[in-house]
Formats: C-alpha cells, structure tokens, sequence
C-alpha cells in the first residue's frame, strides 16, 4: 500500500460527482493520494487521474453486490487514528495508513421514496451504510481529518488546502455539518419505516431541522425574544433575500407571510396589502400599477405602516403610485431596477426579492401547549368542487366573477371572514370577530357606499339568517358561502326576499 505517510491521501466516495473531477485534480496537484470506491474511482480513471481502488487499497473485494465496499478497518483505522505515537506504531504495525480527508456524499434515500410506487425494497437498498460510517468516522476524527459532504464546498476546501492546510475551525465546522447530514438521512429513514408500519389513525414521528437564519431585535413585544429559523441552512427570510433597509422583525415576517400567501393565490397581476396579519386591501388587475389604487381604497387608514405584496416583479409606475402612505415592507418577485432607485429613497422600507411563487413548504406548523399541530397548506378548494346555485335569482356574469375574486381573498381573512368585493378588489374586509354578524357590519362600515352593488363572500356558512339581513342593509346583490347549516334554508329564504343571488361551494376555508 505504498510508504508509511510519504503523502496525505484522500478518500473518495461520491453518490453525487458534481464538482468531484476538479475538486480531485486540485488535490493531485498538491501532492495528494487518492483512494476511491467503484463508481468514484471509475469517474476519476476517465478523467486521467491517477487513484487507487478501495478494494486494491485494502485487499478485500467488494462484496455483495457492492453493499461492502468502505466498510474496512483499513480504511476506519486509517481514518480514527489520533495524532499520537501508540496510534501511529499500531497502524505501522499493521500495514495501514493515515487517511487525511474524506470526500463523501449519500445515496438518496428522501429522492428515492419521493418517486410514486417506490417499493420497500426500492427504499431499503438506497439506505447508505458504508458512506454514513465514513461521515461518522471522519467527524468524530476532525481535530486530524476533514470532512467533505457537500460538493458546495469543494472549491473553498481546496482553496484553504492550497494555502497551508484546514484550520481546526474550518475541520470541526465541516464535522458538524457531517453530523447534520447523517442526523437528516437516519431520521428520513426513520419515518419512512416508522410511518410503513403505522395504520391510517397514528402518523408516524415528526423530525424537523431548523437552521437560525436571525436573531431578531426581539418578538411581538419588546420584552419576547426571538430567532428566525428556516428548513434550508441557506435561506433567507422567508426563502427570499432582503435587499434594502434594516433586518425584518417578527410582526414584519408574519405581516409579510401572510400578504404573500395572498398574493400568490391570484393568478392575474395582484397586490396585497396587510395590517397586523390581515388583508386590509386585496386587489387584481391588468397591471400592478392598475391593481395598487385599488387595494389601497379598501382600507387606506389601516394600509398605513402595513406591508405589501405582490405576484409581479415590482415596477417603477407601482413605486410611484405609493406616493407619501407609509409602508415597512414589500415582497416581491424581483424588482425593477428603476423601482429600485425609486424605493431607495424610503430610508426604512424594506424589500424582500422572492425567488418563486410558490408556497414552500406544502405544510405548516403551529405551537399550541406542549406539543405542535400540523396541517397542509390550504390551497384553495380541492379539484373537483362544484358550485351551487341555492337562490331564486341567478349571478349575473359580472357578478359571478366578482364572488370568485371574493372567495379566494376570504380564504386569507382571519375567521369569521366577510369580504365584500366589486370587481377584482376588496371593498370592505370584516375578520377575526367571534361572531359573524359583527364581521359583515365591519365590512359594511369599512366599504361604505361602495357597498352598494358589491358581493359578498362568507369562509364558512351562515348559522342565522342575520349576516345575510345585514349585507342586503348595505346593498349586496350576491352572496358565496360554503353552505352546510342546519338553518341554511333561513338563510336561503332571506337572500331570495332580498333578490340576492347566493351560492354553496361546500368547502370551508377557515384561518385561524
């Protein structure tokens, strides 16, 4: 096996080659053996390096169809050995060597048993033992060894290799990030077979990793701390990056959340604008500019310091038409560059760059005490919802499509949600109340007039007839609601003697 300790030597054992050719030619070119196990080794012949097998390196086959390749004490002792003259002598003693640095990565079990049909065999055979073991050894070893599990880092460990060698920092980083990795991978593995062998009433054990992205200043109130963490390492507040103004505060993500789940929701050019985690101005258009006005109407006293968010890239016309209204934040999907300029004169705005309009992830989670709940995303009604026309009279056209604005934007009110909607825009919001009357008399108060000749939207159904004699009092033609009360045919009978049209979705969307 070569001259006791003549070289560092590396080994390589890579599911994912991505960056592996020029991340092992820089070691070759600062005096580096390379070891590598069958697929790796084979990657590194084709590209002209010079690297021996694990299995000429140990002199043991690869067995059982490749499931034994790395698991060898010549390559743990190698690996494990401390700095010290009793380990040194006993791997003289037996033949073996030092191993200096480990490039590794995992098969992937979560992308294997993501696949429809995956089967239980499928899963299992994508269950990495030798290259965890190699992980575990070479973390456990770091104040010698370093460790690289993520081909991110390839360029920057070679980069410090080509300037002296790793820090002990930089080593006992990459170990804990090793220890991360296969903490991750045992616990995907854990419930998937845990959740295998579960029936449909018990679901099986939830593991989280949560990386801290901030500490913030502190949390709803001055005297709360509190940490924003993310389900990436790498990811900014809310998957987004901060572009302009001072870091974001707890009330400011929360605002920002819930605006962009709105704003997503709608397919056409969309703004939100939310106070205190509800919409106070919900409102579609051809353009952002055309959409902004609108929202704002809604509710322009309580718009004052909320936050905004839209589905479009941010424009220079929308940054303008924000005249002198006070706003903390704005979520966007990019920004354009002279809405940029514009915005960075608001010395406190702060703007957050979307990467997707998508809501990531498809669940979410609640503290309650001494436990946590979790739920998937409501994502509107499920494919296949039917509506259902209950009234004597039917929706006009206009009218038809102005409650389908107004039943996708109560499903981002808080409970018991009212919207009243003309058009594509909120005219009047009620939410959050115990009662559902008192949130359409909100409503009624926040639209005033233009009330008159609105729609009405309800998240749940009605369980008197008096929301529905409140919203004929301000001059609604139409109602949408989920229906689903045993009063519902009151509530019915007060629509017709008001000839407003009302229809039954069945679904209820109820926040909480």
């Amino acid at each position: 096996m070569g001259g006791q300790w003549e070289m560092p030597k590396a080994i390589l054992s890579v599911y994912d080659k991505s960056g592996l050719v020029e991340f092992a030619s820089g070691l070759v070119k600062l005096g580096w053996d390379l070891i590598a196990s069958g697929g790796t080794a084979g990657a590194l012949r084709q590209a002209g390096l010079a690297v021996t097998e694990v299995a000429d390196y140990t002199g043991s086959p690869e067995v059982l169809g490749g499931r034994v390749k790395t698991l060898h004490p010549a390559i743990h002792a190698g690996l494990l050995a401390r700095p010290v003259a009793e380990d040194r002598e006993q791997l003289r003693q037996l033949g073996w060597e030092l191993i200096d640095l480990v490039a590794v990565n995992l098969y992937p079990f979560e992308e294997t048993i993501a696949k429809p049909n995956v089967t239980l065999e499928e899963a299992i055979e994508n269950i990495d033992i030798g290259g965890v073991a190699l992980m575990r050894a070479a973390a456990k070893n770091f104040a010698r060894v370093g460790l690289v599990c993520d081909p991110a880092d390839y360029p920057s460990v070679l980069a410090e290799l080509q300037t002296g060698g790793l820090s002990l920092e930089r080593r006992h980083a990459l170990a804990v990030k090793g220890f991360r990795e296969t903490r991750s991978y045992d616990a995907a593995i854990y419930a998937y077979l845990g959740g295998a062998e579960t029936d449909d009433t018990q679901a099986p054990p939830l593991h989280l990793d949560l990386y801290p992205v901030s500490s913030l200043r502190y949390g709803e109130n001055p005297h709360q701390q509190a940490t924003l963490y993310a389900y990436e390492p790498s990811n900014g507040p809310l998957g987004g990056k901060l572009l302009q103004g001072k870091a974001l505060s707890y009330n400011n993500l929360l605002d920002l959340d819930a605006a962009w789940r709105a704003a997503v929701s709608f397919e056409r050019p969309t703004v939100c604008i939310v106070k205190h985690l509800s919409p106070c101005g919900l409102a579609s258009g051809d353009s952002l500019a055309a959409a902004y006005p609108l929202a704002l109407e809604s509710d322009p006293i309580s718009a004052f310091g909320g936050v905004i968010a839209t589905n479009r890239p941010f424009d220079d016309e929308t940054a303008h038409a924000l005249g002198d209204l006070f706003v903390e934040c704005i979520a966007a999907p990019g920004f354009e560059q002279a809405a940029r300029q514009t915005l960075g004169k608001r010395k406190n705005l702060r703007l957050v760059n979307m990467p997707t309009l998508e809501i990531e992830p498809s669940f979410e989670l609640r503290s309650i005490n001494a436990g946590v709940l979790r739920q998937s995303v409501d994502q509107g009604d499920p494919p296949g919802t039917e509506w259902r026309l209950v009234s004597q009279r039917q929706p006009a056209e206009a009218e038809m499509g102005a409650l389908h604005f107004a039943w996708k934007a109560c499903q981002q009110v808080k409970s018991n949600a009212i919207v009243f909607v003309r058009g594509e825009a909120t005219v009047g919001i009620g939410g959050g109340q115990p009662n559902r009357v008192d949130c359409v008399r909100i409503a009624a108060q926040r639209a005033g007039g233009r009330a008159r000749g609105a729609v009405m939207a309800s998240d749940a159904f009605f369980p008197f007839p008096d929301s529905v004699e409140e919203a004929a009092k301000a001059g609604i033609t139409a109602i949408v609601s989920p229906g689903g009360s045993v009063r519902d045919g009151e509530a019915i009978t007060a629509a017709d003697a008001h000839e407003i049209a009302m229809v039954f979705t069945g679904v209820r969307h109820f926040r909480h």
